[in-house]
């Protein structure tokens, strides 16, 4: 597993959430982990194909995602997570791949990404735990956002 993989993926992260959320995040420590649920969890899975293939994960806790799908509506407060709130944070996860996706083809890199799939930690059904290249995205006031990089 090569650290370069999730450098295109950390740069679009900190890039879109400072335009969605309107906070400078700031880069965790880079490490390896195993990807497993836990609760009050939510993941958003994408999967690659191409020249890179398998699953970018992004993890955070509910707490988090509220905060961020009431900061991608405008300051709107939303307390659960609801279709619209599910839908909010699945387009987070599609806009950092997509976005990654072009960075990685300037790198002459071809990948396809899949749609993304919100998963929570009750709902884990065939998801397995796998060894990750990991790093979080720390969001002042509103917490932590892990981009796990789980390449075959």
């Amino acid at each position: 597993m090569k650290a370069e993989y999730i450098n295109p993926f950390l740069e679009s992260a900190r890039i879109v959430i400072e335009q969605v959320v309107m906070i400078r995040p700031a880069t965790g420590q880079l490490g390896i982990k195993d990807v497993e649920f836990v609760e009050d969890y939510i993941w958003i899975q994408i999967g690659m194909t191409g020249q890179m293939s398998g699953d970018i994960v992004f993890g955070l806790t509910e707490d988090v995602a509220l905060k961020i799908i009431s900061a991608m509506m405008g300051g709107f407060t939303v307390s659960e997570i609801d279709e619209i709130g599910s839908s909010a944070i699945s387009e987070l996860g599609n806009m950092i791949s997509g976005n990654a996706s072009t960075l990685l083809y300037n790198q002459g890199v071809k990948v396809d990404i899949t749609p993304p799939r919100v998963v929570r930690s009750t709902l884990s059904d065939g998801f397995e735990t796998k060894k990750a290249l990991t790093i979080p995205l720390i969001m002042d006031g509103i917490g932590e956002l892990d981009i796990q990089v789980l390449i075959a």
